[in-house]
């Protein structure tokens, strides 16, 4: 009788942005589900979390605390979901703090970065090893004002195409999905933009399709990423926006 394999999948940021979705979709494929926040460094927000879930949360923060403390008790490493999620910082270049550039730059783009590196040698060791990163497609339609969470995320988009070269060769897919318009209280919260009308009405006219995402759609298609038996897909950043940018309208 063969041994079952139990396939493990790490979500990082596990309570923002697409981190519950993720969860909820990999628990329903059948992963053992770890899952990373910064919020689980304290013991109360762990047990909150393992209330509400069967997903083991770490108490682990550094990358490679975080790679080994989801590997213990014998466990591999098969789908890495690296979730990364940090408010956005606007304002005017000549005005802005660069304190707010490096820390978004550390949560965006050098802990994803270091996460990877800690992963890459135990993803090799599983076949059908996969990753899939959250980035943003905020960078199709760059705004004044945006230049830190612009020039971050297009920074980590550069990371996906990267690493899915380096790991192409070991059969591994790298690939992200960018959203914008997903509805998470991180970055479009209910308030706002689903019991306010006027924000309703903003979304009605910025988004092709009239209304934000349904976490369960990306949990959907994150679900798709992590268990696709291809390989050959790879290196692809997956708009994920209701076919936002627009081109404009011009009257007849």
């Amino acid at each position: 009788m063969s041994e079952v394999v139990v396939r493990t999948a790490l979500v990082t940021n596990a309570l923002e942005f697409a981190g519950p979705p993720a969860v909820t979709a990999l628990q329903a494929a059948g992963f053992r589900v770890v899952a990373h926040d910064p919020a689980f460094s304290e013991p109360a927000r762990r047990q909150a979390f393992g209330a509400t879930t069967v997903a083991l949360a770490l108490a682990e923060q550094e990358p490679a605390a975080i790679i080994e403390a989801a590997c213990a008790g014998g466990h591999g490493l098969d789908v890495l979901v690296s979730n990364d999620a940090f408010p956005a910082v606007h304002g005017p270049i000549e005005h802005a703090d660069l304190g707010d550039l490096q820390r978004t730059l550390d949560r965006l783009v050098v802990f994803p970065f270091a996460l990877a590196k800690a992963a890459i040698p135990k993803l090799k060791s599983r076949p059908g090893a996969r990753v899939v990163m959250i980035t943003s497609n905020r960078t199709r339609l760059p705004l004044s004002g945006g230049a830190i969470p612009d020039a971050a995320r297009a920074a980590l988009n550069a990371l996906v195409r990267s690493l899915s070269l380096e790991l192409a060769p070991s059969g591994i897919p790298v690939n992200a999905i960018a959203p914008n318009y997903l509805y998470s209280e991180t970055y479009y919260p209910r308030a706002v933009f689903v019991d306010d009308p006027k924000g309703r009405a903003f979304i009605g006219r910025v988004v092709p399709v009239g209304r934000l995402a349904r976490p369960e759609e990306i949990g959907e298609l994150i679900r798709y990423l992590a268990t696709a038996s291809g390989t050959f897909m790879t290196g692809a950043i997956i708009d994920f926006s209701g076919g936002w940018p627009a081109a404009p309208t011009r009257p007849a």
